[in-house]
């Protein structure tokens, strides 16, 4: 997962959950590194966006 309020902020897991709770980690470890050093934390207005990948176990049309 891409987080585009905070630059660098990437992370990925090996299901949807679990991506979404690494990102949770990453996003408090980032905001808390930012409040340490001082530095600005950037906020979005609600902004959600998601984009999922998925690849077929098989071709369309076979079983």
């Amino acid at each position: 997962m891409l987080v585009p309020a905070l630059p660098g902020c990437v992370t990925f897991g090996k299901t949807v959950e679990e991506a979404i709770e690494m990102s949770r980690d990453a996003i408090t470890g980032y905001v808390e590194s930012l409040i340490e050093d001082g530095e600005p934390v950037p906020v979005e207005d609600d902004l959600i966006e998601c984009r999922v990948t998925v690849e077929a176990r098989e071709p369309y049309g076979e079983a």
